[in-house]
């Protein structure tokens, strides 16, 4: 298969590759890994609407602890859940390898434009970063939304370089998976771009749910910018910049500011 620089390939691989195989592909990927976790978030949304009490009472907790007391063990489980975490990456990589799409680098996530990747993903942050936060604190002021609280980490030496490289971690799955592969494979299978940008969309809130309704729009929102972005640039890398500083942003801001300024709802 031919496929020009900088450009995703919409048509099947060489290797006569059926459709009905690279949609049972493109499953087992989401099965792995973001599809699962919407399933999940799901479960867990219908959890707090069944649970005694509003929604903005009940706290969605990220970064939490996984040996109170313990550190070494903590940081160990946390160094080994974010590995972990990014193994469909790697079977994506190895999955566009066989197809001779030379990697990850065909879905704009490589090396080779470090700096308007790094400018782009910077002003992207800066646009949806104070509009996600201004829709956050409404949707849960009004009901909407549970009280999320980005980490609950103790206070130790690696807590900050952890939030960052879990930051990091979310963002590389997210935006290969959700935006590059999952727009490529539909494209071959023959999904129109407006269906397609759906799929996404929905695909990405679904897995925030967990949040509540002002999680799940506002990501479905914010996956319908990525993908308009990807198709206008061809490259996830500013996305992956973009995502990585929200949420260093996000995880660390809170670690920073929980409990010292009265507009950031604690638990």
């Amino acid at each position: 298969m031919q496929v020009e620089a900088g450009r995703v390939a919409d048509s099947l691989p060489e290797q006569g590759v059926s459709p009905r195989i690279l949609r049972s592909e493109t499953v087992l990927v989401l099965a792995l890994s973001l599809g699962a976790s919407g399933v999940s978030a799901l479960i867990s949304f219908v959890g707090s609407l069944t649970k005694p009490g509003g929604l903005k009472d009940q706290a969605a907790k990220l970064n939490t602890s996984y040996a109170p007391g313990r550190p070494w063990l903590d940081l160990a489980w946390q160094l080994f859940g974010i590995a972990t975490a990014l193994v469909p990456v790697a079977l994506v990589a190895h999955l566009l390898l066989r197809e001779r799409a030379g990697g990850l680098r065909v879905l704009g996530f490589d090396r080779g434009r470090p700096w308007p990747d790094l400018g782009r993903g910077a002003l992207i942050a800066a646009g949806i970063g104070s509009a996600g936060l201004g829709f956050y604190l409404v949707a849960r002021a009004v009901g909407g939304n549970l009280t999320v609280v980005p980490e609950s980490l103790p206070d130790v030496w690696w807590k900050y370089p952890v939030l960052v490289l879990s930051a990091v971690q979310n963002a590389v799955l997210e935006e290969v998976i959700v935006v590059g592969y999952l727009l490529r494979r539909l494209g071959q299978l023959g999904w129109t771009p407006l269906a397609a940008l759906a799929a996404s969309s929905v695909l990405r809130g679904s897995y925030h749910l967990y949040q509540g309704i002002g999680g799940f729009l506002g990501n479905m929102a914010m996956g319908v910018v990525f993908v308009l972005l990807y198709r206008r640039w061809q490259r996830v890398g500013p996305l992956v910049v973009a995502h990585s500083l929200l949420d260093i942003g996000a995880f660390v801001g809170y670690a920073l500011l929980a409990g010292k300024v009265g507009w950031l709802p604690t638990v």
